[in-house]
């Protein structure tokens, strides 16, 4: 959004080497419980990353998410800083700030304290699963991938031979790497269809290229 394009752009002008983010462990729990409300797979509930860096080599790196906001704010009260308030964040027409003014407290009401804690354990447990699974997405690509005119091309065979969750994150990977495009679940599920249910159908027009199986192979090419 507008804010980390502002702070990508100062990164490099002063060439930095990371951008220091101050999300702290409540934000990962509203991350996580944001990423439930919409259904959107375990990818959205990883919540943020320690640290990540983009394609153009920008580096950020969120130290306190291990921190309880009201920890942050007692650090800066204790050391004389006044620390700034986006007003945003007091703007419930943003589902973040319903999440953090009134679904958080309920929660934590109800079902007791720690619940914060207790999903963004979730999110890190879930990220070191998707580190690990993604290496042997990558392995298992290196293998079944080959280029193809204007696009690539994946074996049937070989998506055939992988279980759902592996295949379906292979498509979506090919799909991100080649073209720079993200797959909805529904986009993906097409996509395997290919290969778990032929019947004939024609070419799958995607964001960014189109997928059809030719013979042994599924097809991707630019559009």
């Amino acid at each position: 959004d507008a804010r980390y394009a502002a702070l990508r752009r100062v990164a490099m002008e002063e060439s930095v080497s990371a951008v220091l983010l101050g999300h702290t462990l409540d934000d990962q729990a509203e991350t996580v419980l944001l990423g439930l409300s919409r259904g959107s797979g375990a990818a959205s509930l990883q919540g943020m990353a320690p640290m990540r860096v983009d394609d153009d080599e920008t580096r950020w790196v969120r130290p306190m998410l291990g921190i309880r906001r009201e920890s942050t704010r007692a650090f800066c009260t204790a050391s004389a800083l006044t620390p700034w308030d986006d007003p945003h964040n007091r703007d419930d027409r943003f589902a973040r700030v319903r999440v953090r003014e009134r679904v958080l407290p309920v929660l934590e009401s109800e079902l007791g304290p720690g619940i914060a804690e207790a999903l963004a354990r979730t999110a890190e447990q879930l990220r070191e699963d998707a580190e690990a699974f993604d290496e042997m997405i990558h392995e298992t690509i290196e293998d079944i991938v080959e280029h193809a005119e204007a696009g690539i091309s994946v074996s049937v065979a070989a998506l055939a031979a992988n279980p759902a969750a592996l295949r379906n994150r292979i498509i979506r990977l090919v799909v991100h790497s080649e073209f720079g495009a993200s797959l909805t679940r529904t986009q993906t599920v097409e996509v395997a269809r290919l290969v778990t249910d032929w019947s004939g159908q024609g070419p799958i027009d995607l964001p960014g290229c189109s997928a059809v199986r030719e013979g042994g192979q599924v097809v991707f090419r630019a559009r």
